[in-house]
């Protein structure tokens, strides 16, 4: 949109015209089959056009360049620039020149003028120009006020503005999940969606955690001396497709002793968007601080440390659990084994651990056998605390594959 302030005549004209790469021009072919009444006419026609690519007329996307006439579609996480002239169309010299430029958003107002000093003089058919920059950040409706100060030769003050409105929407649809494994790493999915009606170039997508975490991008494939995206060489997001990118973070080793500190960590971190359109306009998008619901894990966490992945049926084998204290307050831990109806435990239950001071870890080995083939759920511990005379129980603490040596061996 574009208002006079005024609607006296001005000896100064000003253009404002948007900055932005050209696009390649799109026709809607119009084809049909030899044998209907056209015939091969319609091919003929798009094979004169010189806007159609040679070889592959139907196709919408041609090989010409053009220019927007206005200001187009811009996204969130784009560098808006303008091109500002003021040209002196009278004949007379002006002097005391000032050009103001401000971007005015639903919250702020924002100076983006290159300099706020005034020019002294401009002499019939000369103009000032300029350039200004601006990385969009918010979403909504954006006007650009150009204001225009100057004095005439006989000492005559006059002012007028100029605005442009235009709206700025959102490139990308971005969700994210969480998921608590069992130790202290947190595992984060994002879910990015292109809504825009032009493919995206993917150049970086990236977790940047908090202070707490070590991230590892789990994208990224392996292949002998060289690592390849999941996604391929060309990471091209075409409009309405999704993708999912993974990354598991651990706690930094100051932190993972710490059990009631990773405890409240809520605060994850922020993922930091790249992507280029059209030709080469890039864009970039920082997420505010993701933040997870904390795991509950109690006065007291037990994990698994140790467990293999695959034991005999009715063989004991070894595990390692870690006892956590999460409470604020010392305990005096007793623990106790209990079998179940396909889960035995070997040892003596009912021991004393002694006592476990707030945010202090106690690794326990323990020996068991199963008595069932298959997947198997270990569960029956229980841990007592004596100063409180609170007991815990835990059950599904891991599970392990059990299978039988005998079969299969017979010839």
């Amino acid at each position: 949109m574009d208002v006079n302030q005024t609607k006296q005549e001005h000896l100064l004209a000003l253009k404002v015209m948007r900055l932005t790469k050209p696009t390649l021009f799109t026709n809607l072919p119009v084809t049909c089959e030899d044998r209907d009444l056209p015939g091969d006419l319609f091919s003929q026609l798009m094979r004169d056009d010189p806007s159609t690519i040679r070889g592959a007329e139907t196709l919408m996307l041609g090989e010409m360049l053009t220019l927007p006439q206005n200001f187009g579609n811009i996204f969130l996480g784009e560098t808006f620039s303008s091109y500002i002239s003021v040209h002196n169309d009278s004949s007379q010299v002006v002097k005391d020149i000032l050009v103001k430029a401000d971007l005015q958003t639903s919250s702020q107002r924002l100076n983006l003028s290159a300099s706020n000093s005034a020019v002294a003089e401009l002499k019939p058919e000369c103009c000032i120009d300029d350039v200004i920059h601006h990385e969009v950040k918010e979403i909504g409706t954006h006007i650009l006020v150009c204001a225009v100060s100057y004095t005439t030769q006989y000492g005559e003050k006059l002012y007028f503005r100029k605005f442009f409105k235009f709206q700025v929407l959102k490139p990308l649809d971005v969700k994210t999940k969480f998921y608590n494994a069992e130790t202290d790493e947190v595992f984060l999915e994002a879910q990015i969606q292109n809504i825009t009606t032009s493919p995206m170039f993917m150049e970086k997508v990236s977790l940047e955690p908090s202070i707490m975490y070590n991230v590892t991008e789990l994208n990224i494939v392996a292949n002998g001396d060289h690592s390849e995206s999941t996604f391929g060489k060309l990471s091209f997001l075409q409009p309405m497709d999704t993708r999912q990118y993974l990354y598991c973070l651990k706690p930094k080793p100051e932190y993972a002793e710490k059990a009631g500190v990773i405890k409240g960590v809520t605060v994850i971190g922020k993922l930091d968007i790249v992507w280029k359109t059209n030709l080469g306009e890039r864009g970039r998008l920082q997420t505010s601080q993701l933040q997870r619901m904390a795991p509950g894990y109690g006065d007291i966490r037990l994990s698994m440390e140790m467990i293999p992945d695959t034991v005999n049926l009715e063989e004991p084998f070894d595990i390692i659990c870690k006892v956590t204290n999460c409470s604020e307050r010392t305990m005096d831990l007793v623990l106790e084994m209990c079998n179940t109806r396909t889960i035995h435990w070997c040892g003596i239950s009912g021991r004393q651990l002694g006592k476990l001071s707030p945010g202090v870890s106690l690794s326990l080995p323990l020996t068991l056998l199963t008595s069932a083939q298959g997947l198997q759920s270990i569960s029956g511990l229980r841990l007592t605390d004596t100063f409180l005379k609170r007991t815990y129980e835990y059950d599904d603490i891991a599970q392990v594959c059990v299978v039988c040596p005998y079969l299969g061996n017979e010839s």
